[in-house]
């Protein structure tokens, strides 16, 4: 994993949940053995900015997932305002293709030249882990979901990005194809203990995620929904720390 990504820092805590208040709530029960929150679609949609200046207000540092696919410059100038929030790290889709990731990849850092800031790192989401091989082929895909997964991850090497997105299912791939220093962060993570699922198809456990290479995973309702959050973020520190 890069040198700077400190253990502690492995697990995101993905904030999924209806109101700011929830939010805050869920940040004063984690803080400070959790260090980083995803801020995704559902919260920013109903609250923007707020959301991520509530994590930053709270010591916290902010994972800003809301896939930005489109066209280059409007995307430019979304990078451009989520580094202006002070996000720690975004995503966006490969699917945007080239141009629009290194737009991106040079108005994060021009922006934080700008204001003088840490440089956000930009991260191009692959396949989601709700998908199979099935819904891949649907949607026109001829390669298989390994070979996809891999041809995007190469986009997004090529254009500039930090690293990726993907599945537990192709960490281990994209750590050898690309090597230490090319980030993963890994959604689709349920430990032994959470049961259901939900709708992501592609998972696996926060030890076997470390070990096949993950620099991070994100984990949201197993931890959110738990009667002591705490007690469940600190399992899953303490499994990817052995």
């Amino acid at each position: 994993m890069p040198e700077d990504i400190t253990r502690g820092e492995k697990l995101i805590v993905a904030l999924d949940v209806h109101s700011l208040a929830e939010a805050e709530s869920i940040i004063d029960k984690l803080i400070p053995p959790v260090k980083i929150f995803k801020v995704g679609l559902g919260l920013f949609t109903l609250y923007g900015p707020e959301a991520v200046k509530l994590v930053k207000k709270k010591g916290g540092s902010v994972f800003l997932d809301l896939k930005f696919h489109d066209i280059p410059n409007t995307v430019v100038h979304s990078v451009k305002s989520a580094t202006k929030l002070g996000a720690y790290m975004m995503s966006l889709h490969i699917f945007g293709c080239v141009d629009m990731m290194k737009g991106a990849v040079k108005a994060a850092r021009e922006e934080a030249i700008r204001l003088s800031i840490d440089r956000p790192r930009i991260l191009g989401v692959t396949v989601l882990t709700s998908l199979t091989e099935a819904d891949i082929k649907e949607v026109g895909i001829g390669r298989n979901l390994n070979a996809q997964v891999l041809h995007l991850a190469e986009m997004a090497r090529k254009a500039g990005l930090d690293g990726v997105v993907a599945s537990p299912k192709e960490i281990s791939l994209i750590r050898k194809r690309f090597g230490k220093d090319f980030i993963i962060v890994t959604p689709g993570i349920r430990p032994g203990w959470a049961g259901d699922k939900g709708d992501q198809k592609r998972t696996t456990t926060p030890k076997e995620a470390i070990e096949a290479g993950a620099d991070y995973i994100v984990v949201g309702r197993p931890i959110i929904e738990a009667k002591d959050p705490l007690k469940a973020a600190t399992k899953i520190i303490e499994e990817v720390e052995i």
